[in-house]
């Protein structure tokens, strides 16, 4: 890599204005995403990190890649994981980091221009093809970090949803009611029996009231998973009453040879609910 200190000062003493040009010319036209905010404080979020990138990445021109990598990891695993970069779809964020490499490269024949004779072809190539190097290198690491950052969201997100999904709510003391609805796939129940016995357990209920009205159809293999944590829950003492049971469910049950001699049955939630308080 070949180091120059008079570009480097070239380069440094054009940061800001590259931060101003940069988001003057930038398409604020979208309805998502850190750069179509109108926000003043992420507004100004945003240039401060762009201006920092343009510090980071002209060090290059005065260090070695080792030093340069090491310098660019904090910015990189920062904005990588900046809340409004994660909401920012990905194309548009290396749209701007693609516009920031040119904008380089701008300078670089701006530069050369201002010292005609000074330096050579090749020495200039030198340059620009370490813009575009280093510049593909940043990229991919940035987007690896993006995505990563990305995908424990989503996990977080359809774990809130699977608990969303299986609520154990408690009635009083010692009761409760877990009330399904919508469709139950096998990794859905198998979140259920685990979630269940777990809340159960945790909250000391000894009575749990689970309401199927709001589940149409349920197959051979959820229907096991229901009745094995029925079963479970007898296990932690916990008496199981069903409510909403549709006879295709109920039939399903009988032909799988499940048993109900650990479950209560009622017809409604409601007429479970008022026999608990009744008794």
């Amino acid at each position: 890599m070949h180091r120059n200190k008079e570009l480097y000062q070239f380069l440094s003493d054009k940061t800001w204005q590259l931060t101003e040009q940069w988001y003057e010319s930038l398409d604020k036209s979208g309805n998502d995403g850190v750069y179509s905010s109108t926000n003043l404080e992420i507004i100004e979020g945003v240039k401060k990190q762009n201006h920092e990138f343009h510090k980071r990445f002209f060090r290059v021109f005065l260090e070695d890649e080792c030093e340069f990598f090491e310098t660019f990891e904090e910015w990189i695993l920062s904005v990588a994981q900046d809340r409004e970069h994660l909401k920012t779809p990905i194309h548009l964020i290396l749209k701007e980091f693609f516009r920031t490499q040119q904008q380089y490269l701008d300078l670089i024949r701006e530069f050369v221009s201002l010292h005609p004779g000074k330096y050579s072809n090749d020495v200039v190539d030198l340059w620009t093809q370490t813009i575009i190097k280093l510049f593909s290198e940043v990229m991919t690491w940035f987007t690896k970090e993006n995505f990563k950052h990305s995908q424990r969201q989503l996990e977080a997100q359809q774990e809130m949803i699977r608990e969303l999904s299986a609520p154990v709510i408690s009635l009083n003391q010692n009761t409760a009611l877990l009330p399904l609805i919508g469709d139950i796939d096998t990794a859905r129940a198998k979140f259920l029996l685990e979630n269940t016995l777990h809340q159960c357990a945790k909250k000391n209920i000894n009575h749990l009231f689970i309401d199927l009205s709001g589940v149409v159809v349920i197959d051979t293999m959820v229907a096991q998973q229901i009745f094995q944590m029925i079963e479970g829950l007898n296990l932690l003492g916990v008496h199981s009453t069903l409510s909403g049971l549709r006879p295709e469910i109920a039939q399903t049950a009988v032909q799988l040879g499940l048993s109900f001699d650990n479950v209560s049955v009622t017809s409604t939630l409601e007429k479970a609910i008022n026999q608990l308080f009744k008794n």
